[in-house]
C-alpha cells in the first residue's frame, strides 16, 4: 500500500495528545494560540475535534464544535504543509461537516479562504480584526471590578448567553479557572455589567472575551486584563462593525495584525455586536 493510496487514508476523532499537536500546527501557522487552550477546547465537546492520516500519521485537523444541536463552529482547519495540494483538507471538511448535521455553523477562516467557505454555503458576516501591541498600563480603582470567583460565576454564565449562538457552560466553566487565566467582572447594583478574560500565548497575552454594556466599561475591563500582562504584548479579537471597541484598541496603543473572514452556514445569529469588544477565540467562536 502506498502513501497514496486512498485505503491508507483514514479520519478519526482526536485523542488529547492530536489535539496539542493540532495546536502546535496552529502555532507553526502564527495563530498565537494560548498556552492551555487545549484542555478547554476539548472539554467544550470531546467528539468535536477530527484528524486525517495516512496510514497512522496525522496529516491534517478540523475541529467541529457541537453546542447543542442548534449550533457549531469550525476551526483549526489546517493541513501539514508538506501534504497539501492533494485533497486531504476537503476530504476532512467533509467529514467534519456531516457531523454538524444540518445545524447554523459559524468559522473564522483567513480572509483568502472566503471564496472557497463561500461555495460551501457560508455567508460573510463580518470581518474580526486582531489588534496587537503593548499597553504599559495599571489596575484601575474602580468600584465593582472584582476576579471572577466561584459566587459570582453563575452570574457571568448568565450574562454571558446573549453574547453566543448557543449554551456554552461546559466551555466557559472551565476557560474561567483561575489557575490557567485571569477573569474579571465587572459588578454593578448586584448584577454584571461586563467580564473579560486574559491568557497567556506563545507570543504575549490574549484577551478574549471582552463583554461589556459600554465602551466605559470596556475600557475598564481592559485596563484590569491587560495590567496582568506587566509590559509584555496584548491582543484583542475585535468585530469591526463595533466602532466602539475599534476606539478601545486605539486609545491603548494596540494596532492592526491580522483579520479573519467571521461567516455562517445558515442563518445569521443575531449577536449584540455593539457590546462585543472582544471575541473568545477563533477557533471556537
Amino acid at each position: 500500500m502506498t502513501r497514496d493510496d486512498p485505503d491508507d487514508w483514514t479520519i478519526r476523532v482526536m485523542t488529547r495528545q492530536d489535539l496539542d499537536l493540532a495546536i502546535e500546527w496552529a502555532a507553526a501557522e502564527g495563530w498565537n494560540p494560548g498556552l492551555g487552550d487545549a484542555e478547554c477546547f476539548h472539554a467544550a465537546d470531546p467528539g468535536g475535534f477530527l484528524v486525517g492520516c495516512l496510514g497512522t500519521e496525522p496529516v491534517a485537523s478540523v475541529s467541529v464544535v457541537r453546542y447543542g444541536g442548534a449550533f457549531g463552529f469550525l476551526g483549526l482547519y489546517i493541513v501539514r504543509p508538506d501534504q497539501r495540494g492533494r485533497g486531504f483538507g476537503y476530504r476532512l471538511w467533509q467529514a467534519g461537516m456531516e457531523s454538524l448535521g444540518d445545524r447554523i455553523v459559524g468559522l473564522d477562516g483567513v480572509v483568502a479562504q472566503q471564496d472557497n467557505y463561500r461555495r460551501s454555503g457560508f455567508a460573510l458576516a463580518h470581518r474580526n480584526i486582531r489588534f496587537g501591541g503593548v499597553p504599559l498600563l495599571e489596575a484601575p480603582r474602580a468600584a465593582g471590578l472584582q476576579p471572577v470567583t466561584f459566587e459570582i460565576v453563575a452570574s457571568v454564565l448568565a450574562y454571558d448567553q446573549p453574547f453566543f449562538p448557543a449554551p456554552r457552560e461546559t466551555f466557559l466553566r472551565c476557560w474561567l479557572r483561575p489557575d490557567a487565566r485571569k477573569a474579571v467582572a465587572l459588578v454593578r447594583d448586584g448584577g454584571v455589567a461586563g467580564y473579560g478574560v486574559i491568557r497567556a500565548c506563545r507570543n504575549g497575552f490574549k484577551i478574549g472575551p471582552l463583554f461589556a454594556n459600554g465602551e466605559h466599561e470596556a475600557d475598564l475591563l481592559f485596563q484590569a486584563l491587560a495590567s496582568e500582562a506587566k509590559g509584555d504584548a496584548v491582543f484583542l479579537d475585535l468585530p469591526e462593525p463595533n466602532p466602539a471597541a475599534l476606539r478601545l484598541a486605539t486609545r491603548h496603543g494596540l494596532s492592526p495584525v491580522f483579520e479573519t473572514a467571521r461567516m455562517y452556514r445558515g442563518e445569521t445569529p443575531d449577536l449584540p455586536l455593539s457590546r462585543i469588544f472582544g471575541i473568545s477565540t477563533f477557533e471556537l467562536g
